[in-house]
């Protein structure tokens, strides 16, 4: 997966295609993300206690990372990511500038 923890993505699909947000967080092997903002659905909370009350709280629940794409800090587009490799590392580069992500 190219999208990692932090980084600003564009939602391509779903509800809330053309939006913006940061990656909240990531589940690897079933390649799905959280978006800040995104996919919002809402929870049904029951009381737990007697005489409290239950309420209703708005959760961000995950997307496929297929639906997202990066957003290059440098250029500030939405691009695809390519690989380039420095010594012993792995750097994400935008295939849009080719700087390094």
């Amino acid at each position: 997966m190219n999208i990692k923890k932090g980084d600003t993505v564009k939602i391509l699909a779903g509800k809330d295609s053309g939006k913006t947000g940061k990656v909240l967080a990531i589940d690897i092997k079933k390649e799905r993300l959280i978006v800040e903002g995104a996919n919002m659905f809402k929870k049904h909370n029951k009381p737990k206690r007697q005489g409290e009350k239950g309420s209703i709280v708005n959760v961000s629940r995950s997307m496929d990372a297929s639906n997202a794409l990066l957003i290059c800090p440098r250029c500030g587009q939405p691009t695809r990511v390519g690989h380039k490799i420095e010594g012993a590392k792995k750097l994400r580069t935008c295939k849009k500038c080719k700087s390094t992500i």
